[in-house]
C-alpha cells in the first residue's frame, strides 16, 4: 500500500521506502522491499523472506484451487494449445456435425499420451435463436461424449447464432488457442463482428471457417432461395484477421478438408509466412525454411489461381502435380494443401502466385523456435516497466513491442536480428531498434508504423545449426488515432450494480464518439450511446453492469468497449476481464485430519508393491463459520480418492492405493477459495542399503613399470549383503575399474564377489542395490610398488667467470655434470629433458643404474632445470643457476662522464636482468 495513493485500508502496512504516501498512518511505516536502505536494513532480510514465503503459499493455493492442469496453462506451461469447436446444430448441419465428431474423435484417439496431445477441448453449440452452453473439459473422454449428443435439428430462417458462439469460444478459451467453426449459413448476429474483431486481436486465437454449401445451407436451397457466395465474407474476413483458414467446400468434400484441424491441434506450431491479396494478382513471395522445422504445410486458399513452388536447389512444382519432388498437393474446394517431403532442403524457398481473384498464403512446420509479442507503453512510478496496450496501438506515435524468444536450447540458443512490421496485403516492411532486455526479451521500437493491417516477422540465426529462420505472428493489428481505456480495479459482486470509468482520447478531429459495450455473460448493462471528445483531447465516461443475485462466486466476465469515431472513420477497443466475488469473510483454510492408514508397511521389493495396498482415512472441516467444502481432489497420488457429501460439516475422505504410489496430497477447496492441504506418505520397510566387506587382495603389489602393467593382475574378492530383513539385493555391477566381475547367487544372503583385473586398472567401485531400490557401494584401490622419484645430484660445474657485460655473453661457454637414479627399487628412468635453459643435454643410456648428463650452454643462458621421469609416472628434477663476473677493474673517470656512465650501466643491467 502507498505507492498510488494517500489512502490505505485499515490495519494494511505501507510499501516504505521513499515514494511511500502513507508512512505516517497507522500502522505507521513500511519495510520497502525493493531495496535496501539506511532506515530498514535490519529488517530488510526478514520482510524479503517473508514475502517471499507468503507469495509462494498463495501460488501454491492457487495450484490447489485451479488443479494441476490450469495452473500450468496459468503459468504459460501448458502442453499445447486448446482446441474448440464452434458447431452449427440447425436442421441442414447433419453430415458436418458427423464430421466434425469424427475429427474429435481422431484427434484424441491419434494424439491422447503425446506431447501433441490438447491440454484442453472446447465445446460450443449454436442454433436459432439459442446458442451454447460452452463446454469445457481436460477429459477426452468427456468431450467424446459431449460431441456425440449433438443433433441436427431447429433453425427456420437464413441467418444463425454463428457470431455469438464464437464469442463464447473466444472468452472462454485461453489465449492462442485454435478455434473451429463448423456451419452453412451466414451470422443473424453480425453486430458482433467488431466484438469478435477485438477478441481475437486480445487473445490472438487462430479462427478456421468450414463452410458448406453456399451460406443460405440446404434447407434453404429447397426452398428456393437464392444463394450468394458473398454471404460468408464475415467469416472470409475473421478468419485472416486472425490468421486461419476460410475454407469453402461441399458437404460432400469436407472430409478431405478437416486435415487442417488434425495439422494445427499439435504442440510446438508456429507460422514461417502468412499473406493475403485482394484482388489477387501475380507475385513472388520468399520465405525461410530452417533446420529445426518439421511437419511443413502450406496452405492456400483461392479460386482460379496457379501457383509454382521452388525450393533452394531449383527444383519446381506446381499445383497440378499431385505427387512431386517437393511435396504431395491436396486440393479440395478452395483450398490447396501442400505437404512438404520430409528431406525438404534449408534456405530460401519461392512461390510464384498467379490469379485476380483473391487469395490467401501461409506456410507453418512444428519447431520449438518461437516467440510470442505484445503492444505495450511505459509507466512511471516506483515501479516502473511497461504495461500492455489493450487495444490497438496509437497512430502517429511509435509503437513497442516486448518480444519473448524461445529457442531449441533456450533463449541464448537464437540470435535476433530482426524485428518488423510487415503489411499482409502489401509489401511494406518497417522494422524496429531492437533493446534486449536479457533472458530471451527484446523491446523493440518502430518509429514509423505502416498503414492498415500488419503482423510480426522476426529473423534470426539458431545457434544449434547456424541455420537462419524466419517466424511471423497470425494476429493482425492496425494502428488508430482513438485510444480508449479503463482500468479494473476491483471485482465485481453478485446482486450488486458494477460502474466503470473510461476514458476516450483521439488524435483526430473531434466530435460525438459512438460507445458501445457487450459482455459474454449478457449481464445488463447501461453503456453510454455517445460521448463528446474535442480535437486532438480526451473525454469520461461511465458504464453499468448489473450483475444477478444467483451469479457464482467465481465467475469470469469478459467486457468489450469500443468507441467509433464520427464517420465511421476510425474506431479502437478495450477487452476487460472482470471477476464476481462474493464479498469473503471467511479466511480460514478447510483443517485436515489424518485418522487411521491401514497396511503402513508396504514391502520393500519395488516387485511386488502392486499386490500391496494401503488407505489413508482422514476428516476434512470448514469450521463453524466457514462456507463450507467446496470441493476435494488429490494432486499426490496415484489411486482412488472416495468422499462423503460435501455438505456436511465434517467430510470424511479414504484414499486407497497400491504401495506403488506411497504419498498423497489431499487438497480441499472451501467456497471462498481458501486452501486446505493434507499430505501424508506411507512407510517402506527396507530403507537400509547393502553393505560390503573387503575378504582379501591378492597380488597387493602391482608393478611401478605402466609399460608392466597388462601381465600383472589382482583380485578382489567381497562379501555383501543386505541384511536379516533386507528385501535381497535386486543387481551387483561395478561402476569403476576395467575388469571381470563374478559372484554368487543373489538370492543368497551373502553374496560373494570376485573382481578381477590387470594392474593397469587399480581401482574398483562394486554397486548393490536391493529389491527397495537402496544403493550400497565398494570402493578399493590397489597398490604401486614405485612411488618415489628418480633423484640427481650436481657432479661438477666447469665454468670460465661468465662476463658482465651481456654483449658478450655468447663467447663464453658453462657445462655442468650431474648423474640422476631412480634407485634400487625404481622402475627406472623413461625420460630426461631439461625445462629452463638453452643449450645441449647429453646422456648416457637410460637403461643403466646411474645415468650421467652432461648440459653445455653460453653464458647468455645462466639456468638449467633437468627433468626425470620413472616409469611409474614419478617426477625428479634438478635446477642449478651460474653467476656472472662481478664485472671490471674501476677507472678514473670525470663526475660528468662517470653519471653518464652510471645511467648507461642502469639502464643496461635492469633490461639484462629482465632478459635473464
Amino acid at each position: 500500500m502507498g505507492i498510488l495513493s494517500s489512502a490505505k485500508p485499515k490495519g494494511k502496512c505501507s510499501h516504505g521506502g521513499a515514494a511511500d504516501l502513507t508512512s505516517s498512518e497507522v500502522p505507521r511505516g513500511g519495510i520497502s522491499k525493493d531495496e535496501r536502505r539506511s532506515d530498514n536494513v535490519a529488517l530488510h532480510t526478514a520482510a524479503v523472506t517473508m514475502a517471499t514465503t507468503a507469495t509462494l503459499r498463495l501460488l501454491d493455493d492457487i495450484r490447489g484451487a485451479a488443479g494441476d492442469n490450469n495452473y500450468l496453462r496459468f503459468m504459460g506451461i501448458a502442453r499445447s494449445a486448446v482446441v474448440a469447436f464452434v458447431i452449427d446444430t440447425t436442421g441442414s448441419m447433419r453430415d458436418d456435425i458427423l464430421e466434425a465428431k469424427r475429427v474429435v474423435n481422431e484427434i484424441i484417439d491419434s494424439k491422447k499420451g503425446t506431447q501433441d496431445e490438447p491440454s484442453q477441448y472446447i465445446l460450443v453449440p449454436f442454433n436459432d435463436p439459442k446458442f451454447g452452453p460452452l463446454i469445457r473439459t481436460t477429459n477426452p473422454d468427456v468431450m467424446k461424449t459431449e460431441i456425440a449428443k449433438l443433433k441436427a435439428d431447429g433453425g427456420g430462417d437464413l441467418p444463425e447464432m454463428c457470431l455469438s458462439g464464437l464469442q463464447l469460444a473466444l472468452t472462454g478459451a485461453p489465449a492462442s488457442s485454435h478455434i473451429y467453426v463448423f456451419t452453412d449459413a451466414v451470422a443473424k448476429d453480425i453486430g458482433l463482428r467488431d466484438t469478435i474483431l477485438a477478441l481475437i486481436r486480445s487473445t490472438k486465437s487462430t479462427v478456421s471457417f468450414f463452410m458448406t454449401g453456399d451460406g443460405a445451407g440446404a434447407r434453404r436451397r429447397r426452398r428456393g432461395v437464392e444463394s450468394r457466395a458473398a454471404t460468408f465474407e464475415t467469416y472470409k474476413d475473421l478468419a485472416l484477421a486472425s490468421g486461419g483458414q476460410a475454407i469453402g467446400v461441399t458437404k460432400e468434400n469436407l472430409p478431405q478438408a478437416t486435415d487442417v484441424i488434425i495439422d494445427s491441434s499439435t504442440s510446438a506450431l508456429v507460422t514461417v509466412l502468412q499473406r493475403a491479396r485482394n484482388p489477387g494478382k501475380a507475385e513472388t513471395f520468399s520465405f525461410l525454411l530452417d533446420e529445426s522445422l518439421n511437419n511443413i504445410t502450406i496452405y492456400i486458399t483461392g479460386k482460379s489461381l496457379t501457383f509454382t513452388l521452388k525450393n533452394p536447389a531449383g527444383v519446381t512444382q506446381k499445383q497440378n502435380e499431385v505427387n512431386g519432388e517437393l511435396g504431395t498437393v491436396q486440393t479440395v474446394g478452395n483450398l490447396f494443401r501442400v505437404r512438404l517431403a520430409s528431406n525438404k532442403q534449408t534456405g530460401l524457398w519461392e512461390i510464384s502466385m498467379n490469379s485476380n481473384q483473391p487469395y490467401t498464403l501461409k506456410v507453418t512446420g512444428q519447431s520449438t523456435i518461437a516467440f510470442i509479442y505484445d503492444f505495450v507503453e511505459t509507466f512511471d512510478g516506483p515501479h516502473p516497466g511497461y504495461a500492455l496496450i489493450s487495444g490497438r496501438p496509437q497512430a502517429g506515435m511509435p509503437a513497442m513491442l516486448l518480444v519473448s524468444v524461445l529457442g531449441r536450447k533456450g533463449p541464448a540458443s537464437v540470435k535476433v536480428a530482426n524485428v518488423a512490421l510487415v503489411t499482409v496485403s502489401g509489401s511494406e516492411v518497417v522494422s524496429g531498434a531492437l533493446e534486449d532486455m536479457g533472458n530471451g526479451e527484446i523491446l523493440v521500437t518502430v518509429t514509423n508504423v505502416p498503414a492498415g493491417e500488419f503482423v510480426v516477422l522476426l529473423n534470426g540465426t539458431d545457434v544449434v545449426s547456424s541455420t537462419v529462420f524466419q517466424r511471423q505472428s497470425t494476429t493482425q493489428m492496425s494502428v488508430s488515432k482513438v485510444t480508449i481505456k479503463a482500468v479494473v480495479d476491483r471485482s465485481m459482486e453478485p446482486g450488486k450494480t458494477f460502474t466503470l470509468p473510461f476514458t476516450v482520447m483521439t488524435d483526430a478531429t473531434g466530435g460525438s464518439y459512438t460507445i458501445s459495450g457487450r459482455n459474454d455473460r449478457d449481464f445488463k448493462m447501461n453503456v453510454p450511446g455517445s460521448i463528446d471528445v474535442t480535437t486532438g483531447g480526451n473525454a469520461t465516461g461511465e458504464l453499468t453492469i448489473t450483475v444477478p443475485a444467483n451469479t457464482p462466486s467465481g465467475t469470469d466476465v469478459t467486457l468489450t468497449i469500443e468507441a467509433v469515431a464520427p464517420g465511421a472513420s476510425d474506431s479502437n477497443y478495450a477487452v476487460l476481464r472482470l471477476s464476481v466475488v462474493t464479498k469473503v469473510t471467511d479466511f480460514t483454510p478447510p483443517q485436515c485430519e489424518v485418522v487411521s492408514v491401514s497396511s503402513v508397511d508396504c514391502p520393500a521389493d519395488p516387485a511386488a508393491c502392486s499386490s500391496a495396498f494401503w488407505q489413508l482415512s482422514a476428516n476434512m472441516t470448514d469450521g463453524v463459520n466457514g462456507t463450507g467444502i467446496a470441493s476435494l481432489t488429490h494432486r499426490q497420488g496415484v489411486g482412488n480418492l472416495t468422499h462423503t457429501d460435501l455438505k456436511q460439516m465434517v467430510v470424511a475422505a479414504a484414499f486407497n492405493a497400491s504401495c506403488c504410489s506411497l504419498t498423497v496430497e489431499l487438497v480441499a477447496l472451501d467456497k471462498a477459495m481458501n486452501v486446505g492441504t493434507c499430505l501424508y506418505t506411507t512407510k517402506v520397510t527396507d530403507v537400509t542399503p547393502p553393505q560390503c566387506e573387503v575378504v582379501s587382495v591378492s597380488s597387493v603389489d602391482c608393478p611401478a613399470d605402466p609399460a608392466a602393467c597388462n601381465s600383472a593382475f589382482w583380485q578382489l574378492s567381497a562379501n555383501l549383503t543386505d541384511g536379516v530383513n533386507g528385501t535381497g539385493i535386486a543387481s551387483l555391477t561395478h561402476r569403476q575399474g576395467v575388469g571381470s566381475l563374478t559372484h554368487t547367487d543373489l538370492k543368497q544372503m551373502v553374496v560373494a564377489a570376485a573382481f578381477n583385473a590387470s594392474c593397469c586398472s587399480l581401482t574398483v567401485e562394486l554397486v548393490a542395490v536391493d529389491k527397495a531400490m537402496n544403493v550400497g557401494t565398494c570402493l578399493y584401490t590397489t597398490k604401486v610398488t614405485d612411488v618415489t622419484p628418480p633423484q640427481c645430484e650436481v657432479v661438477s660445474v666447469s665454468v670460465v667467470d661468465c662476463p658482465a657485460d651481456p654483449a658478450a655473453c655468447s663467447s663464453a661457454f658453462w657445462q655442468l655434470s650431474a648423474n640422476l637414479t631412480d634407485g634400487v627399487n625404481g622402475t627406472g628412468i623413461a625420460s630426461l629433458t631439461h625445462l629452463q635453459g638453452v643449450g645441449s643435454l647429453t646422456h648416457t643410456d637410460l637403461k643403466q643404474m646411474v645415468v650421467a648428463a652432461a648440459f653445455n650452454a653460453s653464458c647468455c643462458s645462466l639456468t638449467v632445470e633437468l627433468e626425470a621421469v620413472d616409469k611409474a609416472m614419478n617426477v625428479g628434477t634438478c635446477r642449478f643457476s651460474i653467476v656472472r663476473n662481478a664485472g671490471p677493474p674501476s677507472i678514473a673517470l670525470s663526475l660528468p662522464l662517470l653519471v653518464c656512465l652510471l645511467v648507461s650501466a642502469f639502464f643496461t643491467t635492469s633490461l639484462r636482468d629482465l632478459l635473464i
